[in-house]
């Protein structure tokens, strides 16, 4: 583990407000803050060597394998007890939000879906879908398009509980579990490339349903991926919730009761950890969740524990709803999976061939020689876009994380005036000081695995 350590007075730094050289800069409270980028440490010590303080401060990141990215947590400690955490963050930051507002409101899929880019397709479902709500269409929106959501999501769900059980047990040195839960998600990677044409930032969900309908295999490839999890997601059960080491390393652990998750905006696993079965996808539903059976796994611990029971379980829960978009995705085949309006569909007739991914060759030959209408309409909505009336709205979805927001603004235009994510990663982030605080240093680590954050997601 590469980290720096200086020592701390605790007292107020003699080098006066605003930012100096050191690092430091005096906030009035008694108390030195670090700025983010550091400072000369030499003179921090040199300053706090003449007071004879104890206390330590440690730079726990940002480029460390456990901070699920590149983020810092500038620890106070005394002995190896953790009395103070202040994480910094923004090192991710690639202005996603800002870019969209120059892109066309379908192209800003494209940037969605690279915001979190573990659970991408829940991103990009809550943008789709709030502007379908500027639009006016959620009710045209067709049925098959729907149950194609909420498929491709519930895969996104395993893989996203997978990355976080694995990378959260390798980091407590349970190494098998990890390759357990690669192996698994590899199946999931390789679903939503047979589906979509790529692994990762798919922008296939779009603004009026999705960009290509399953291919032809793609039922049987639904069945092997539901009984492949039926059968080998058990495993991680038998390695991890009875085992009495990783007990010992979660239970107790990063601590945050109901009532301090409310004061915090804390969602899923974290809140349901608490106990209260909060999920929007049974309290505020879409995409037809209404119409599914499955359960809201809880637990009452309040601890890194009962995050990794809600998530162990949700995974179940999540087959059961996969197993009822089999039957319905059977019962729907043939019809559209884009909503009919053809100054809102995206033009193309995507096929997924050895080939990999483009128009099929029918499409080919209707707009580029059989007709001049199709072949300028396909122009203009591609390079213009389609026009969204005044307005401005907020769409969740219950991502993997937890509740995931969007919030959208238009000003009649045919891009976005302002759009912005509450995604749950930067919410839980700054929760890491209330449950840390007081524990022991090896501790962190548990913690910030029970919170599962994706710092693409938190910086944007």
């Amino acid at each position: 583990m590469s980290e720096q350590q200086t020592i701390h007075s605790g007292a107020e730094g003699s080098t006066g407000s605003g930012a100096t050289d050191a690092g430091a800069f005096s906030t009035g409270s008694g108390h030195p803050e670090y700025l983010a980028q550091g400072g000369d440490w030499e003179d921090v010590v040199a300053d706090t060597a003449e007071r004879g303080d104890e206390t330590v401060v440690i730079n726990f990141g940002p480029s460390h394998p456990s901070t699920h990215g590149v983020m810092r947590l500038i620890m106070e400690l005394d002995g190896e007890t953790v009395t103070s955490v202040r994480p910094g963050i923004g090192f991710l930051h690639t202005g996603i939000e800002k870019n969209m507002e120059y892109r066309t409101w379908t192209q800003g899929v494209t940037f969605m879906t690279r915001c979190n880019y573990v659970g991408n397709f829940f991103n990009e479902a809550v943008y789709c879908l709030a502007v379908e709500k500027l639009l006016g269409i959620t009710d045209e929106i067709p049925e098959r398009a729907s149950i194609l959501r909420v498929m491709i999501m519930e895969i996104n769900r395993i893989s996203n509980h997978l990355t976080g059980v694995g990378a959260g047990s390798l980091e407590l040195n349970a190494t098998s579990v990890q390759e357990v839960c690669l192996r698994e998600r590899e199946i999931c990677l390789e679903f939503n490339q047979a589906v979509t044409g790529l692994r990762m930032n798919n922008a296939w969900i779009r603004p009026g349903g999705t960009a290509t309908d399953l291919p032809e295999n793609g039922l049987d490839l639904l069945r092997d991926l539901i009984k492949r999890m039926e059968d080998n997601l058990p495993e991680i059960d038998q390695f991890l919730t009875a085992n009495p080491i990783f007990k010992s390393r979660t239970q107790g652990i990063g601590y945050l009761d109901l009532s301090g998750c409310m004061a915090l905006g804390c969602t899923g696993p974290v809140l349901r950890s608490a106990g209260l079965p909060w999920d929007t996808r049974k309290k505020q539903p879409y995409c037809g969740y209404e119409t599914y059976d499955f359960d809201i796994p809880t637990a009452d611990t309040c601890d890194a524990y009962g995050r990794y029971v809600v998530r162990l379980h949700e995974m179940f829960e999540s087959i059961k709803i996969l197993k009822q978009c089999l039957k319905r995705l059977k019962e729907t085949q043939g019809q559209p999976h884009m909503v009919a309006d053809k100054k809102i569909a995206w033009p193309a007739e995507l096929a997924i061939g050895p080939d990999g991914q483009g128009n099929s060759n029918e499409h080919i030959k209707h707009i580029m020689g059989e007709s001049m209408e199709a072949l300028i309409h396909h122009f203009k909505i591609v390079t213009e876009g389609f026009a969204v009336p005044a307005g401005q709205v907020y769409q969740t979805v219950e991502a993997g994380a937890g509740e995931l927001g969007c919030h959208l603004v238009s000003d009649g235009g045919v891009r976005p005036y302002r759009s912005h994510l509450r995604d749950p990663g930067f919410i839980h982030v700054q929760a890491v000081p209330a449950m840390s605080e007081g524990a022991m240093l090896p501790d962190m680590v548990a913690v910030l695995a029970s919170l599962d954050p994706v710092l693409g997601g938190v910086d944007r």
